[in-house]
């Protein structure tokens, strides 16, 4: 390869990786919780948290600069109301509460112009396990925001 097409393939890695390290800035910013993980579990880089009371999970970014955030046993009410200021209520057809008022089930949404998925799982506990995958960073910086907000008042 010339060097011409080196030095561009070289200055495009290094504009990527620096797009990965704001990525997970942004992150950790809406979420202080998440710390690096020892190793990448979703082919990029992986973010994990774990907080007694509060669930646990991983935020991760993928090759293709598309964010995934998978969370267990997170509070419902912390969920529902992150979810009222993300998306409003009744958006994935859990009721006019909204994911704080919803029954235990499985809801999900697939997205087919973004190829984006919503997964969520009310259990019996009051709690939340849930998965967004393949979204835009700015979309998973403003749920893990708008969650660090609804878990701080439910701490």
């Amino acid at each position: 390869m010339q060097p011409h097409v080196m030095k561009a393939m070289h200055d495009w890695r290094m504009s990527w990786d620096d797009q990965q390290f704001a990525a997970q800035q942004a992150f950790t910013t809406a979420f202080p919780a998440l710390t690096p993980a020892e190793k990448c579990q979703c082919y990029g880089p992986t973010l994990r948290w774990e907080t007694p009371s509060e669930g646990q999970g991983k935020v991760c970014l993928d090759d293709h600069g598309r964010a995934t955030i998978e969370f267990e046993r997170v509070p419902k009410a912390a969920v529902g109301q992150a979810m009222k200021e993300t998306w409003g209520a009744d958006w994935f057809d859990e009721g006019p509460g909204g994911f704080a008022d919803a029954e235990p089930g499985s809801y999900h949404y697939e997205d087919e112009q973004s190829y984006a998925e919503y997964e969520f799982d009310v259990h019996d506990d009051g709690t939340v396990t849930f998965g967004i995958s393949y979204v835009k960073v700015d979309d998973i910086v403003t749920i893990l925001y708008e969650l660090e907000q609804a878990l701080a008042v439910h701490r």
